[in-house]
């Protein structure tokens, strides 16, 4: 548990109530806009996007190292 501690500076702080009192935090679609993602979605969409960035650029290099050797005839 002690190694998540340190993702916690990667990521901004999502919850936009801050230190305020639960007693005077809006209820979801209280204040509109309505459908607002929470936390949870906003952290895995966060780390979602940057999966799918890393897979595309590793993607690419394959292929790029692909075609290289088949035009310089490498086996």
């Amino acid at each position: 548990m002690r190694r998540l501690q340190g993702l916690r500076h990667l990521f901004s702080d999502l919850n936009l109530n801050g230190a305020a009192p639960v007693r005077v935090q809006p209820q979801l679609g209280e204040w509109e806009p309505k459908r607002v993602p929470t936390t949870r979605q906003k952290k895995k969409a966060r780390i979602t996007v940057s999966m799918v960035f890393v897979a595309t650029v590793v993607a690419l290099f394959l292929l790029g190292d692909f075609f290289y050797k088949t035009l310089m005839g490498i086996s």
